[in-house]
């Protein structure tokens, strides 16, 4: 009996969990903050894109053999990257947003362009970001990026 209470009680916190539905506002948030990230790498104002960055940071692409790890691993990354490319701008298309509470997730194509030692680049791809809100900011916790042909 009492495992079937414990299940029921789960069961129902997880149904209002779930059934928590983002507002407009809030997806608005979680969107304007992914924006502000590449703001920030445009302008190349890296302790700016760090505060967007959660301490406990992970990413992957199709490429990449291991998960990496960490907010300092993944800023020391956008470092390296601004040291060789410039004028990087890039574009969101078709982005969704849902927010669970605390937790939320962005899908979305995006376009990219800039230069890489005198040579013009462009490129574009799939991304899915979760979000996490502490002290009523949302951070970023994990990436995951696809370039599609």
């Amino acid at each position: 009996m009492k495992t079937a209470i414990a299940f029921l009680t789960l069961l129902l916190s997880s149904s209002y969990l779930f059934a928590e539905s983002s507002t407009s506002q809030e997806s608005e948030e979680v969107e304007a903050t992914l924006i502000a990230m590449w703001d920030a790498i445009e302008k190349g104002d890296l302790d700016r894109y760090a505060s967007y960055v959660h301490p406990d940071f992970t990413t992957f692409g199709e490429n990449d053999v291991y998960l990496a790890s960490g907010k300092d691993l993944e800023v020391r990354g956008i470092a390296d990257y601004l040291k060789r490319a410039t004028n990087v701008h890039t574009e969101m298309h078709q982005p969704r947003v849902k927010v669970v509470g605390q937790v939320a997730w962005i899908t979305y194509y995006w376009t990219d362009s800039g230069e890489i030692a005198g040579k013009r680049f462009s490129s574009r791809g799939k991304s899915t970001r979760i979000f996490v809100r502490e002290d009523g900011n949302w951070l970023c916790i994990h990436g995951h990026y696809t370039a599609v042909p």
